[in-house]
């Protein structure tokens, strides 16, 4: 696959101390992260300085990130500023950055959702992105007066149904429609104001939105889900899609499955930007590299380790030798597509569940890379051409300062291949994804 004149797009992955599980115990980390804004702005503006593309805000309706307290307890992941909020903050101290984040459709409104991010793409001149989830944990539901978590292929079709009523919304109002004239007292031309009348499965939902069209004609939609459902539904709908994938076989097979499905609902491949999850660190050379690496392990707790484990796989591993070998997986008891990388990945190394939950500590099932900047940019140059990857989304192990390693060690060696920009030249998100602006349904192209 030869990509002559692209390069590589990059999305900067959020999670408040680092993407490693002791992250907050390490000394570069902040270990208050999670209420510190001081901290966020630090961060966004270290992801602008170097010219990624997006930051990417994964989320979650419940504080229950593991299933048992002893490990609840050693988590930094149990609290933090609610996404969207942190986003719209950050909107107003940076001025290029794409600003994407969580909002499930298992758990919110269409009419509401739609309205926010609209709202977020004019705040910010046309950065907003909304990252699609049907939400995995079931603790969830407790939170929602729900007395228990819907089926999977029941989320999946609320949540088809639910994009196209987003989708409906935010073409509300055609570009133009809003005239503003003083001398006649007109707001706004009634031809060009659209009501949805949507009355389907799970919604019924007339419009218009209260929010005109945006800069971008709509936000991005971004999807992460790798299940049979997920990249279906990322077929038909996503613009971008933040995948796992574990090592480049894995990518190219997943990126070939996407693109391909894409014909039948009329979509062009460079529709869907994918982009690998991509857990890295990086040091001037690998031994330094992989000496970063072990101090995060050696601060890993078992009880986390384990936690994970088991949140990840859906199994109840009390009883089990940690040092003994990976368990078998019920098909039953699998709780998504991340739960089967994790079994194919025990079982292919032959893996403890000790050593399993040491390989997830940091990726969790992502691509999980430790060396120097030229070896970094070797890896993400062969997914880039091999097949495998649009660009990434980079999981720092700590942050701030395994963000400042990628930026200051890393993009300097991708723009010298150039494989990477080395200034924005547009300042919308579909700008720098080289995506189009979507035309309005309502009006006649051409």
């Amino acid at each position: 696959m030869k990509r002559i004149g692209e390069q590589i797009k990059l999305g900067m992955f959020l999670r408040p101390a680092g993407h490693h599980l002791a992250a907050w115990r390490h000394p570069r980390a902040q270990a208050d992260a999670g209420v510190n804004f001081r901290h966020f702005i630090d961060v966004a503006r270290t992801a602008e300085r170097g010219l990624f593309d997006m930051l990417f805000s994964a989320d979650s309706a419940t504080a229950n990130a593991v299933f048992n307290d002893a490990g609840l307890r050693r988590t930094s992941y149990v609290a933090w500023i609610e996404p969207f909020t942190l986003l719209a903050g950050l909107a107003a101290v940076t001025t290029h950055i794409g600003l994407a984040c969580t909002a499930s459709t298992t758990y919110e409104e269409p009419f509401s959702l739609a309205r926010r991010f609209a709202s977020l793409d004019h705040v910010s001149g046309g950065r907003a992105a909304w990252n699609l989830v049907t939400t995995g944990n079931h603790t969830a539901a407790q939170n929602f007066s729900m007395s228990e978590h819907p089926q999977k292929a029941d989320r999946y079709r609320r949540a088809r149904e639910f994009a196209e009523v987003v989708i409906g919304l935010w073409d509300s109002w055609e570009d133009d429609a809003f005239i503003r004239d003083r001398e006649t007292g007109v707001f706004f031309d009634p031809q060009k104001m659209h009501r949805l009348a949507h009355a389907g499965e799970h919604f019924s939902v007339m419009g218009p939105l209260n929010v005109a069209r945006s800069p971008q004609g709509r936000p991005v939609l971004v999807q992460a889900g790798a299940s049979e459902e997920g990249i279906e539904l990322a077929a038909e709908t996503a613009e971008v899609v933040f995948a796992a994938a574990p090592t480049l076989a894995d990518a190219k097979a997943l990126y070939s499955d996407l693109k391909g499905r894409m014909v039948k609902h009329g979509r062009a491949p460079d529709d869907l930007k994918v982009m690998p999850g991509f857990f890295i660190t990086v040091a001037p050379t690998r031994s330094e590299a992989q000496e970063k690496h072990e101090q995060l392990q050696s601060l890993l707790h078992s009880e986390v380790g384990l936690a994970l484990l088991e949140q990840r796989t859906g199994l109840d591993l009390a009883g089990h030798d940690v040092d003994g070998p990976f368990p078998e997986l019920p098909e039953g008891e699998v709780v998504s597509s991340r739960a089967s990388l994790i079994r194919d990945m025990a079982r292919k190394e032959d893996l403890t569940i000790r050593q399993t939950w040491e390989r997830i500590a940091g990726g969790r099932g992502h691509f999980d890379f430790h060396g120097s900047a030229s070896e970094v940019a070797d890896v993400m140059e062969e997914w880039f051409t091999c097949g495998g990857a649009d660009g990434f989304n980079i999981m720092p192990p700590i942050m701030p300062g395994g963000l400042d390693d990628f930026v200051d060690l890393v993009v300097p060696e991708l723009q010298r291949r150039g494989l990477y920009r080395t200034r924005y030249e547009g300042t919308t998100l579909r700008e720098h994804l080289g995506l189009k602006r979507p035309a309005n349904r309502h009006v006649k192209v051409g």
